[in-house]
């Protein structure tokens, strides 16, 4: 990894040098929120932002999406070839950047790459920018409060200067020319020691900080507080259309007026809707909201680390602002803390 210094004042000229090649999505205010969007003007672009609604996801696998058209009378289908827009995400915080690696697991590392998948995350690059955790930020609980990979630029905040790891030599010649980037010197890298130590400070104590939460997730399987938790739920879907890991998804065949041509399309689809395990028949083998709720979190907690050696869940935080009925991985948490104290008496 190769790092450097510059002045906070170049970012604009950084910004422009990728917009002469990229479009560039980045993070704005809108009303009272923040959002990813691409933008004309670094001046559009707010680094200060706390977190967003919904995460960048959406540039690499977009909530509805063509697969390929076809003719349904002739039993054809047309070729077909994706529209790739080259992009830079910029001002990525670490949860959202560790969440794009989890799916590449899925998506490009996989036994089967999707296609459409990869051809969008080939063609853009990642900016990622230091944060300051909220009170609902708990990704250091899961180690997704670093980005080690998975990025072609990371900007540290060190005071009026950003200490850039560079990981990728597009990004880097990108730099080179906008910029007059530096060697760290001592003084950058005891500011950066001091930044990191803010961070890690900041977040908020009283979400505890459990060991074993897979093994607690398998031990605990069958308690009625499932039945509690999942009582509560209205299927709304609002965690997994806000939540950066999410990937489950469904194929829908949507004929045009005529009858006869169509696009097969990929939606994003959720594990807490009534009809997502819905099969022919008519049988739902997880029809309420216990057994849904319970999968969501044991999918986050347990089975994809059993498979992948890292929890699905980044910390984010979004899933507790957007949920309405107070169902996330930090009640999950004070579950197994108070389970522990009372095993304790």
């Amino acid at each position: 990894m190769l790092y450097r210094v510059i002045d906070a004042s170049e970012l604009p000229s950084l910004v422009s040098a990728f917009m002469e090649s990229y479009e560039v999505v980045a993070p704005v205010k809108r009303d009272r929120s923040y959002v990813f969007e691409a933008v004309e003007s670094y001046h559009d672009i707010e680094l200060g932002y706390d977190t967003t609604v919904s995460s960048p996801k959406k540039y690499f696998l977009p909530p509805t999406e063509t697969l390929f058209p076809f003719d349904a009378r002739a039993e054809e289908v047309a070729s077909f070839a994706a529209e790739i827009t080259p992009r830079v995400i910029f001002g990525a915080h670490a949860c959202d950047i560790n969440a794009l690696n989890r799916l590449d697991l899925v998506f490009r590392d996989g036994r089967y790459p999707d296609p459409y998948y990869v051809a969008r995350r080939a063609a853009t690059l990642v900016v990622g920018v230091s944060c300051m955790p909220t009170d609902t930020c708990f990704c250091h609980l899961w180690g997704a409060d670093e980005a080690r990979f998975g990025y072609d630029l990371f900007l540290q905040d060190i005071g009026g200067k950003y200490l850039v790891s560079i990981s990728s030599v597009e990004a880097a010649n990108i730099l080179e020319a906008a910029c007059s980037p530096r060697v760290a010197t001592d003084e950058d890298r005891i500011e950066f020691r001091h930044a990191t130590r803010r961070r890690q400070e900041a977040f908020n104590g009283d979400i505890p900080d459990i060991q074993d939460v897979a093994m607690l997730m398998d031990a605990f399987h069958k308690d009625p507080y499932w039945e509690e938790l999942g009582g509560r739920c209205l299927a709304c879907t609002a965690c997994s259309a806000v939540c950066p890991t999410c990937f489950c998804f469904d194929i829908q065949d949507t004929l045009d007026p005529d009858g006869r041509t169509g696009v097969r399309e990929r939606t994003w689809d959720s594990c807490t809707s009534p009809q997502f395990a819905q099969v022919a028949g008519g049988h739902n083998f997880r029809a309420d909201g216990r057994n849904r709720v319970r999968h969501r979190m044991y999918h986050k907690l347990n089975g994809f680390l059993a498979n992948h050696d890292r929890m699905l869940c980044v910390g984010c935080g979004r899933c507790v602002t957007a949920c309405k009925a107070n169902i996330n991985p930090i009640e999950v948490l004070e579950f197994f803390e108070r389970k522990g104290a009372c095993d304790a008496e």
